[in-house]
């Protein structure tokens, strides 16, 4: 197995087991006699822990001579996590379980990110970003397959296990991650050089300008389809299960199809063009689900929500490599862009509960897709082009 196909293999295996978190965990944890709102604290606690360990986590990618350590780290931490909810589903251990696989979200994106980075090189990193976003979808797309066939034929603890098992095939994969790894690591900078880095990045105006627009992306897209999913059950439409099924697995689909090439246009023609196009869908996407006159479209418009989905999946670390280019702060670059998706994706499905309540569906999606809008706006107005040949030609390529 090369390099290439160890990360390819890494990233599906990674993403299936991110997969049984979340609705998945909802149905299990339900199935053993919890409330709604002990499910809620659950998957609140991931939220949390998410928030806290973005920085520190990005911080430690960055302090690692090798990406690839951190990156088992966090997939033994999401198996462990899984075989405790399998075990013990009692809200001690799973309050624990939850609080490791958040803290363990925060560490796989940016291990997987300086992984790609040190195997490929700056140069071709938007194509293997790309290539991360496909296997990754499809490793989403056929564990929620499989969960979903199986589930209701074992009991949930056995599929919990089954999904934990696959740290293994990970673990080895990640051993396999060798091109761009066996050479001399450069020696680590002073503590003042990490300082005046880490202040020179955090006081970059287009990287606070790009999380305001990443945050304003995912306030606008986070809770479209549950709000949808829901305004169906309220409504007793026929199959919403199947119309929901399909709904989720169709973004995953474009993704898969449509990232690697993102990610290769994006090195020769820039970011901009892809960045408005990803941005821009969001408020169509809640303009039409507004708008939808049947439930059947649903699938249709989250087709929509595929190309931001995938435009956000290889952007947000290209333009993160760009925002810290010459620098060792890659990784905490891309996690201070991670923290504002996941207050957005907090803040979304609060506030969008609250317009539904108050002044319905309808008002609730066109009050979401004028947020995406708002981001568009920001992306459009203050966000320059940021691929640093079209800056800097002869900018150096950043150290490891």
């Amino acid at each position: 197995m090369t390099g290439v196909h160890a990360l390819d293999a890494m990233n599906a295996l990674a993403a299936a087991m991110q997969t049984a978190f979340g609705p998945f965990l909802a149905v299990a944890l339900g199935a053993h006699g919890w409330s709604p709102a002990q499910i809620g604290v659950a998957l609140s606690i991931s939220t949390i822990a998410v928030l806290v360990s973005q920085l520190p986590a990005g911080a430690f990618v960055d302090a690692a001579r090798d990406p690839r350590a951190p990156a088992r780290m966090a997939v033994l931490g999401l198996g462990l996590a899984l075989l405790v909810l399998a075990v013990w589903p009692r809200p001690g251990p799973v309050f624990v379980a939850m609080a490791l696989q958040g803290v363990s979200s925060s560490l796989l994106g940016p291990a997987i990110a300086a992984t790609s980075l040190a195997l490929v090189g700056r140069a071709a990193l938007g194509e293997r970003l790309g290539r991360n976003a496909r296997y990754a979808s499809i490793g989403n797309g056929l564990a929620a397959a499989m969960i979903g066939l199986v589930g209701g034929m074992l009991a949930t603890g056995t599929v919990m296990v089954a999904v934990a098992v696959l740290a293994l095939p990970a673990l080895f994969a990640v051993s396999q991650i060798r091109n761009g790894f066996d050479h001399h690591h450069p020696a680590a900078p002073d503590r003042q050089t990490v300082r005046q880095e880490i202040t020179a990045l955090l006081r970059n105006p287009h990287l606070t300008i790009f999380a305001f627009c990443v945050g304003a992306f995912q306030l606008a897209n986070a809770a479209m389809l549950p709000l949808a999913a829901a305004g169906l059950s309220r409504a007793h439409v026929k199959d919403t299960e199947l119309i929901v099924a399909v709904a989720i697995v169709m973004p995953q689909i474009v993704v898969a199809l449509c990232a690697p090439a993102i990610g290769r246009y994006a090195e020769t023609h820039g970011r901009r063009p892809l960045l408005l196009l990803g941005w821009g869908s969001v408020p169509v996407q809640g303009l039409l689900l507004a708008l939808l006159p049947t439930p059947w479209l649903l699938p249709g418009v989250q087709m929509i929500s595929g190309i931001g989905a995938a435009v956000l999946g290889v952007m947000l670390p290209l333009v993160a490599a760009d925002l810290s280019h010459g620098t060792r702060r890659f990784t905490l670059c891309l996690s201070a862009l991670n923290l504002p998706i996941a207050i957005g994706a907090t803040l979304s499905t609060t506030l969008s509960g609250f317009f539904a309540d108050r002044f319905g569906d309808i008002a609730a999606f066109l009050g979401l897709g004028l947020a995406g809008a708002s981001g568009l706006m920001l992306l459009w107005l203050a966000m320059p082009e940021t691929r640093p040949v079209l800056i800097s030609p002869m900018a150096p390529e950043p150290a490891r």
